[in-house]
This record gives C-alpha cells, structure tokens and sequence, in this order.
C-alpha cells in the first residue's frame, strides 16, 4: 500500500485517486483552494482519501502526483518533495497557460520544467495523454490482446520502474519514452496524444512525433 499525494484536485487528479484506491492505496489530495472545498470529493472517494493542503499533500505522499496547470508548477513546494518520486501529469496549453517560449521553440519539455523546479526530486511523465474518465475504467489484466499503454519518461531508471508497475497494476502496459528530454514525443499534439493505442501502436507514434508542434 502506498500513500499518494495528489496536488490537483481536477479531472486528471481525481481519476488517479479513484483508481488507486480501487487498488487499496491510499490518497491525500490538495487544491489551491483549501481542503475544504473537497469536502464532497473526499466523501466521493471514500475513506482512503483525505483532504489536505498543498503543502500537506506533498509532505503525506510517498509519491506526489502533480496534475495542475502548467503555468501553477512555480506553486509546488519544493522542500516536501525532496528525495521523491514526482509524477508529473501536466500539459501545455498556451491559451490557458500563457505562451511559453522555451516549449514554443522545442527547447524544453513539460516535464523537465517541473524537474528544473524540484531539483532534490525525481519527476517521472505518468497519465498525461489518456482522459481523465478512462484512468479508472480502460484497465484490462495484463496479458490481454491489444491492452491499452500508456507512456512514461524519467531520467531515473527507478522511477520508471516504479511508474511501469503502477501501469500495469491498473490495467496498462507502461512504454518508455526514455529520459525527460524525450518527453515532449507524447505532450499536446502529438500523434499518441490522446488516443487510445496499445504498446506498438504507442511506440510508432512516439517515434513518429514532430518536435515543434504543427499549425
């Protein structure tokens, strides 16, 4: 059983929790609200989940999920996250989060952004580019034809181990993408982007991905 912190209380945070603790983990979940605005999402989700603060969150997980908007990443504490594996669910939407050039010009990933911001942690990619409503309903056993995968990148052999089992345990075959550098093959906009797709269909859409996205 482990204990995940998830800071982002939104679509992608709550699927996690839900199909964690289907799995018999258990979730402390945080907005940048306050806890008692989740009131009702904790009830949801039931008495393996509570509700915390930020900072609560961070300092509770043994791993910490963070699925905010990217332009929020400057808001995770730092010092709580230290020595941690940090599963990094964001992405980049520049009409929501303000252009970014450094993403604009393919000269820096989602995922190495956060990694920038928490230097002490290990940030592995984990859930971006699946809907939220299926994290908790697409999983099948392991074995099964045309299982459905999800990709993940670390520079942490490690942490791609871990998020691999994670995968798996939930019902998916786990691809990896490699270091975090390699990250931006699976952000916005890129063929394996939200689509259902089992691990070689994965693995040739990551492969065919463009760097900068296009018009």
């Amino acid at each position: 059983m482990t204990t995940f912190g998830i800071i982002g209380a939104g679509n992608i945070g709550t699927a996690v929790s839900e199909a964690v603790i289907a799995h018999g983990h258990h979730v402390v979940i945080a907005n940048s609200r306050g806890p008692e605005t989740l009131e009702a999402l904790v009830a949801q989700l039931g008495p393996n989940a509570r509700a915390a603060t930020v900072q609560e969150a961070a300092e509770a997980g043994e791993v910490v999920l963070v699925a905010v908007p990217l332009k929020s990443i400057g808001d995770i504490p730092v010092e709580p996250l230290a020595g941690k594996i940090v599963i990094d669910a964001d992405n980049y939407y520049w009409e929501r989060d303000g252009h970014i050039e450094a993403l604009d010009k393919g000269e820096a990933t989602t995922s190495g952004l956060l990694q920038e911001h928490l230097p002490a942690s290990t940030v592995v990619k984990g859930f971006n580019h699946i809907g939220a409503a299926e994290i908790p309903t697409d999983g099948t056993p392991a074995g099964t034809p045309n299982r459905r995968a999800i990709a993940t990148a670390s520079d942490d052999p490690a942490a791609i181990d871990f998020v691999t089992r994670l995968y798996d345990e939930l019902g998916y075959d786990a691809v990896s993408i490699g270091p975090l550098s390699e990250s931006w093959r699976i952000e916005r906009d890129r063929p394996g982007y939200g689509i259902r797709q089992n691990a070689e269909e994965l693995r040739a859409n990551l492969a065919a991905a463009w760097r900068v996205p296009r018009d």
